[in-house]
């Protein structure tokens, strides 16, 4: 019995089939031979419309194939890359498009049936080939109107239907929707090979292939490999991969980020090298072989093809390398939500707090509502642009208003974001209450977004309706605690909701429950009514209860809902939202709608308001929202009257260090020249201000961030702070650097892949340059493979890797493995908030011959390398740095030991009973 792709790609590699256009190249066709007696009528050239060769020259085709497959593949494409109706118009052959795919897919399916035929136990399978159109959904063609679209989101669904299927209709193995350069784009097809399937009642495993557009790894329309990851995770996918784009050579680093993400099979199939000054390619088949072994001995890959350049002479090189070779085996699911814009966003427990920019809301800011309804876009998109600044990392956008088109105003807003790569690099929230706005929103948008929101309150039926459409629209979901009954307000009720709505997405739906994402309705306390005085808490418990009880899901809520009766008094709104959210977050409170700018931590409330405010939130006391009543009407306006003028003058009273560490802390800088140039009165030199009490500053900012007590948006601020300083000391550091004096040594920097931020190391960098160092910069989202590269050609002494973002620890391991590979052994020097010196002991180290040291801040960076770069000192340095990691490592094993004993202790306790 003929074994299916399914089964056989466990088993060994599998060989694609190379370019359909080159081969036809070969054959020199007249433009005759494209049109046939039946074409001769059209309009236009018609040379070049390769899938109309499955009509007129059907021969060639299968000569072809019939090439391929001598040459050793299992799997040939249909000749339809542009066989569909959004190509096809072109030529004016567009009501062809299902002649044409059955008329591949019978040519094709022959051949591959007679050479399975021939030999059974290497069966040969067909893929319809899905091309990405001539067009993008996510990109205007018209630079003077960034809102438009020549096709939108239906018009490509709809013209990927037809084609899949006919091809489905005529019988191919697989559908690889390929040579993706608008992710938009694959999730119409996606969404449209989802349909077709259901229409025809044939399921087949579905393929994507990616084609990047520059040296970052990046699509056309401008994402990331992670970010696509993200954006398709929705699908049913067998397999994705890499095309087009480059040489094999060129195209590995990105092959080795998505295989070591993606949770699928991996292809690739490269063109033969870079194509030369008059669009030729020179690499020959052997050249190309020895560049693509690399993938094979790496066990990068499960299926290997060729692209532009290829023919049947390269595709036959492959047979001999892949032969006994291990396949690839796919990465493990992501165990959190994923959410993506141009950048992926991983919101794992680390991040300590996710948050939802909510000014870009008619509902809840009555400028945005002004700029929407004057059409004044550019001033709406700077809101966005400043919400994004200030650290939020998700953006909500709602229309909902009586006297807007929110449907119109949803898509063209959504539109211009996608031509503002700084906004559009984060996640966006569609929120409306109406369906059709959401749908619409949902069809602007090339990353994974989040909507908002659904609930149970029209019934299952429509709750699991909205449901499955989300799903096959590639969102996550915001469910709402609210059903039949009404809105859950109690701790019971909340919990009952969530878990009847939990299952409904989980087990009907087929939800991918890190997907979803509970709002337990955060409601308004100390409104004078007694019912009301639980509310905060019974959210927080029911936080709680949900990161206990419903495994993957994640928990937001709209924070400013809770400080309703406090309306107009900003001090007290946003000091009760920190204390709500001190205590939310620590039950596992994942995101929220809230103000990202906002200004008051929970380390700032005095302890005599902090008293009441947690008596309120708490509800501790049955007086507390008197009390708090009582005191906000002394605070009143606290934030904008003479009394914030007070609190600002207290601690203007405070030492140079205090005023220093307060600036850095709340993200003020409107004092920062004055404090500076104070401090160069003080201090020798200017770096030992940056090394004194700017360092001590940010080190008590990465303690409140550690305890839950500062939010991600506010440590934006922080560093903005601290690169004013560093920006206002850098001239007087550069006046004051001695001339003749030789270099210490030549240091590379680099903040990893993945990661954009760069203040820690241009910290690092000052420090350094003034202690003489040379400094080579590599900037940010810096590939292993240039680290590598600039490390060997500048010969430098030491590497320093940056980094702030939890992923960034993976890519440092990754960078570690493949300085390793090169055969360096330059000391390698790790820093960033998410790094420690656990992480550099048990994952970094053990994968690098040099020393691996992990420093907690930049004043350290220049007494290390001295030592490390001092034959002296540096033998002693490394053997106690030694000591320190095999310590640590022996410690984790011995804690890891000691839970395995606890869990069975407690096995054996249970089994008593």
């Amino acid at each position: 019995m003929k074994k299916s792709i399914q089964e056989l790609i466990k088993q060994r590699i599998l060989i694609l089939d190379g370019a359909m256009g080159t081969m036809i190249q070969q054959y020199n066709l007249k433009e005759e031979d494209f049109r046939g007696k039946r074409f001769q009528s059209i309009p236009g050239q018609m040379k070049g419309n390769n899938d109309l060769l499955n009509i007129t020259r059907p021969d060639v085709i299968k000569d072809i194939h019939r090439k391929y497959l001598e040459a050793g593949a299992d799997i040939i494409e249909t000749n339809t890359f542009n066989a569909t109706s959004i190509s096809l118009s072109d030529y004016h052959v567009e009501d062809l498009v299902k002649e044409i795919n059955l008329e591949a897919t019978k040519i094709a399916r022959s051949i591959a049936n007679e050479y399975t035929l021939l030999t059974p136990n290497k069966p040969r399978f067909v893929v319809g080939s899905v091309g990405p159109t001539n067009k993008t959904t996510s990109m205007s063609p018209d630079v003077n109107n960034p809102a438009y679209r020549s096709v939108t989101y239906d018009d490509v669904a709809s013209a990927y239907l037809e084609q899949i299927e006919a091809l489905l209709e005529g019988g191919v193995d697989a559908i690889l929707i390929e040579t993706i350069f608008d992710t938009l784009n694959a999730k119409a097809a996606i969404y449209a090979a989802e349909e077709a399937m259901n229409k025809t009642g044939r399921n087949v495993p579905l393929m994507l292939s990616i084609t990047v557009s520059d040296t970052g790894g990046r699509t056309l329309s401008g994402q990331t490999l992670d970010a696509f990851l993200a954006s398709v995770q929705h699908a049913d996918i067998f397999s994705i991969g890499l095309n087009c784009s480059f040489g094999a050579s060129q195209l590995k680093p990105f092959l080795k980020q998505l295989a070591s993400r993606a949770p699928y099979y991996i292809s690739a199939y490269p063109n033969a090298g870079l194509p030369n000054s008059l669009g030729g390619y020179d690499q020959t088949p052997q050249e190309m072989a020895v560049q693509v072994k690399e993938y094979i001995d790496e066990g990068l890959i499960n299926i290997i093809g060729g692209c532009c350049g290829t023919t049947d002479a390269y595709i036959a090189e492959y047979s001999a390398i892949i032969a006994g070779a291990q396949p690839h085996s796919p990465a493990a699911k992501p165990g959190v939500l994923w959410l993506s814009g141009l950048e992926l966003l991983e919101v794992k427990p680390e991040m300590n707090f996710v948050n939802i920019g909510e000014r870009c809301n008619v509902a809840g800011s009555r400028k945005f509502l002004r700029l929407i309804q004057e059409k004044k876009y550019d001033e709406a998109l700077s809101i966005a642009r400043k919400q994004v600044e200030d650290g939020a990392l998700i953006i909500d956008v709602n229309m909902d208003d009586g006297l807007l088109d929110a449907q119109e105003e949803m898509t063209t807003f959504l539109n211009l974001i996608a031509s503002e790569p700084e906004i559009a690099r984060v996640p966006i929230m569609i929120d409306s209450s109406k369906w059709e706005v959401i749908v619409a929103g949902l069809k602007c948008i090339q990353g994974k977004s989040i909507v908002n929101s659904i609930s149970l309150k029209e019934g299952e039926e429509k709750f699991l309706q909205y449901a499955r459409a989300v799903k096959q629209y590639g969102a996550a979901v915001v469910v709402m605690a609210f059903d039949e009954k009404g809105q859950a307000d109690t701790f019971e009720r909340k919990v009952e909701v969530c878990e009847r709505a939990y299952h409904l997405l989980v087990d009907k739906v087929g939800f991918n429950p890190c997907d979803i994402i509970f709002d337990p309705n955060v409601l308004a306390i100390a409104t004078g009514m007694e019912e009301h005085n639980n509310y905060a808490v019974d959210f927080i418990n029911a936080v709680g209860w949900i990161k206990k009880n419903l495994p993957g899901a994640s928990i937001s809520g709209g924070i400013s809902n809770l400080s309703f009766s406090f309306r107009g008094n900003n001090y007290i709104r946003e000091a009760m939202h920190a204390v709500f959210l001190y205590h939310a977050i620590r039950e596992g409170l994942d995101m929220g709608i809230v103000n990202p700018a906002t200004s008051v931590l929970y380390t700032d409330i005095p302890s005599d308001i902090l008293e009441k405010l947690e008596d309120v939130v708490l509800n501790r006391r049955p007086d507390a929202a008197e009390r708090l009543i009582e005191l906000a009407e002394g605070l009143k306006n606290t934030s904008t009257d003479k009394t914030q003028e007070k609190r600002q003058d207290t601690w203007r009273t405070g030492t140079l260090q205090e005023r220093l560490q307060y600036a850095l802390v709340k993200g003020v800088s409107d004092y920062l020249d004055d404090d500076l140039k104070e401090a160069l009165t003080i201090y020798n030199k200017a770096v030992d201000i940056i090394e004194g009490p700017l360092m001590a500053g940010m080190n008590y900012v990465g303690e409140l961030f550690g305890a839950g007590k500062m939010f991600l948006p506010q440590v934006v601020k922080t560093a903005r702070t601290m690169k004013k300083a560093v920006s206002f000391l850098q001239p007087i550091i550069e006046a004051e650097k001695h001339d003749g004096i030789s270099s210490a040594g030549k240091v590379l920097l680099a903040t990893v892949k993945g990661d954009v931020h760069d203040i820690g190391k241009n910290i690092v960098s000052v420090v350094m340059a003034c202690n003489g160092y040379e400094i080579i910069d590599l900037g940010v989202m810096v590939p292993a493979e240039t680290i590598v590269q600039q490390a060997i050609e500048n010969k430098v002494d030491i590497i320093g890797l940056s980094g702030l973002i939890t992923p960034s620890l993976e890519e440092m391991v990754n960078v570690a493995i493949e300085l390793e590979k090169a055969g360096l052994n330059i000391p390698l020097l790790i820093g960033g908030a998410t790094t420690s010196q656990l992480h550099t002991a048990l994952k970094i180290a053990p994968v690098y011959g040099g020393p691996v040291i992990h420093l907690k801040d930049a004043s350290q960076n220049a007494g290390v390398a001295g030592k490390l770069l001092n034959p002296e000192l540096q033998k002693d340095f490394v053997r106690e740095l030694d000591n320190t990691y095999k310590t640590l490592r022996e410690n984790r094993n011995e804690i890891k030991q000691e839970v395995v004993s606890l869990e069975e202790a407690q096995k054996n306790k249970l089994n008593l009973f």
